[in-house]
């Protein structure tokens, strides 16, 4: 595969096959190490069919009199390979590519790391494809295509892979997200977008010992424990002791149009000194790297073209040999950069990478490839650092899927304009979590329905109310009648129902029929660090 074999060398595609059990018996003329890239060659050229393929695979050995199989004998091979020795090659070259001193890589000793999905994958549509992934439904009838779910950890700074998942797009990211928690550890800190602050999730990515920065829907209202100088605040969701942070992005473009966006963002980092407001959300842009990487693999790889395979151990089995081809290209990338010191990786041109690529592996094995050969960076990266990219500028558009027959919605309320705009000019402004009641003169005693409507006035949703008015009397036992009498709400019914699953949820403790107190770890909290600890003495 010309440059790229020194990345995936016929001992490791050997070993791979024998330990996935499928080395031939006899030596024939398509033994299995040559299905393993021929496979892999399939992926770097999506347009072409079998024969062209091989061709190519074979230009630069024209001399040997190589043979030319038919395309029966080539999909008999891939049958016989199946997808397990890709996914093994896969699983060898994916992991972290950056040196803890690359620029971009790392938050003070943490490496970032991003949990994305990708339903945009189409695959044949035939019988058996059907029956494995079944077909969207889109705003005007069936989509085209059946389409395939990706979900990838990926290493922010480079855009290498950590792992991967894919299946029916009918199972949740979290689920295939859950199964690559294993390869996170307490050096990494986690970014992902807001479909993934479930409070399971969060909680088995805290006990992993990572750190994580997660944005959380603007419809959670967490309850407030205690609100920090820089105007974050800490809360609680499902186990665990979290820091919110609100804020408002302003950007001026270059035509002077100014666009405002608010993100919640959810983070493990308590400490606002060590880890100022402003740049956890600030990092939380480094997520958008995701982005890229698919772009790539998507689009820039597989050209948005329709998989080849017409059954699910065929797509499995081509969707890790592009994976595989997509990581190998990323480490070309990343040695290139690490050859300069100081070097961003996102000046690295993944284009660039891959066209080197297809070119030197049509010309393998030809006369004079050695001849000026760098031997750290090899060809792959020689070509990377001709061509790096001017550093990054900021920029803004409207973030929408560009086909003629779509299946996600317009949205007439996007503020972003349709064509990308240069950004002249960013701030961000932290938006303070509401302030706790004032105290009362001393000596006044106040009852609790002034203490409710104190919280009340700070802006609080119910949740966050009822909490700090529970604490306000830890030993009491509450009735939702007595609690909606105290706060003011009118609906006691469909209240009661609220605080029956709140109680599901492990937030309030039931103790009798119909009969509440809040749970331990809210209590001892919210005694201690929140403004029930103020109006505990009204």
């Amino acid at each position: 595969m010309g440059d790229l074999t020194r990345y995936l060398p016929v001992e490791l595609v050997d070993a791979v096959v024998e330990e996935s059990q499928v080395l031939e018996r006899r030596r024939r003329l398509l033994p299995s190490r040559v299905g393993v890239y021929f496979v892999l060659a399939l992926s770097l050229f999506p347009a072409l069919g079998y024969l062209r393929v091989w061709d190519k695979l074979t230009a630069g050995l024209a001399s040997r009199n190589v043979c030319r199989p038919s395309e029966k004998a080539l999909r008999c091979l891939r049958r016989r390979l199946g997808p397990a020795p890709l996914k093994a090659l896969f699983e060898v070259v994916a992991g972290p590519l950056a040196q803890p001193t690359t620029p971009g890589a790392c938050y003070r000793r943490w490496r970032t790391v991003a949990f994305d999905g990708c339903s945009a994958i189409k695959v044949p549509d035939c019988e058996r494809n059907r029956a494995w992934l079944g077909k969207v439904q889109a705003r005007l009838g069936w989509a085209g295509y059946p389409v395939m779910r990706l979900m990838t950890l990926c290493e922010t700074g480079t855009r290498g892979l950590l792992g991967a998942e894919f299946g029916p797009t009918n199972e949740y990211e979290t689920a295939y997200a859950r199964r690559l928690l294993g390869l996170v550890d307490a050096s990494m800190l986690v970014l992902a977008d807001r479909g993934f602050d479930a409070d399971d999730f969060l909680s088995d990515t805290a006990a992993t010992g990572a750190q994580f920065v997660i944005r959380i829907t603007a419809r959670r209202r967490p309850a407030i424990l205690a609100v920090l100088p820089d105007g974050s605040y800490l809360t609680r969701m499902g186990t665990l002791k979290l820091r919110v942070i609100d804020s408002t992005i302003t950007m001026t473009t270059a035509t002077g149009e100014t666009l405002c966006e608010q993100y919640r963002i959810a983070t493990t980092l308590l400490d606002h000194r060590r880890d100022p407001a402003e740049a956890l959300v600030e990092l939380y842009h480094e997520r958008w790297e995701h982005e890229s990487a698919y772009y790539a693999l998507r689009h820039t790889l597989q050209h948005g073209l329709v998989l080849r395979s017409q059954d699910p151990a065929g797509l499995e089995q081509e969707l890790w040999a592009q994976l595989t081809v997509y990581q190998i290209l990323r480490t070309a990338m990343a040695d290139a950069v690490e050859s300069r010191p100081g070097t961003d990786p996102d000046r690295a041109s993944f284009t660039i990478a891959l066209e080197t690529a297809r070119d030197q592996l049509v010309l393998a094995g030809a006369d004079g490839q050695l001849a000026g050969l760098d031997l750290l960076v090899g060809r792959i990266g020689t070509a990377v650092l001709k061509g790096l990219l001017p550093p990054r500028r900021l920029r803004t558009s409207a973030r929408a899927v560009k086909a003629g027959r779509c299946r996600y919605p317009t949205k007439p309320a996007e503020l972003r304009p349709r064509q990308s705009r240069r950004i002249t000019a960013l701030t961000v402004t932290l938006r303070s979590a509401p302030a706790c009641p004032p105290e009362p003169p001393k000596g006044q005693r106040e009852d609790l329905r002034k203490a409710a409507t104190g919280l009340r006035r700070m802006g609080a949703g119910n949740r966050n109310r009822v909490f700090h008015l529970m604490a306000a009397d830890p030993e009491r036992a509450w009735r939702p009648r007595e609690v909606t009498h105290a706060l003011g709400i009118q609906s006691a019914a469909s209240f009661a129902t609220q605080m029956s699953q709140w109680a599901a949820e492990g937030l309030l403790k039931k103790i009798a029929y119909g009969t509440y107190t809040l749970a331990d770890a809210w209590k001892t909290t919210l005694l201690t660090d929140g403004p029930a600890a103020k109006l505990r003495g009204l």
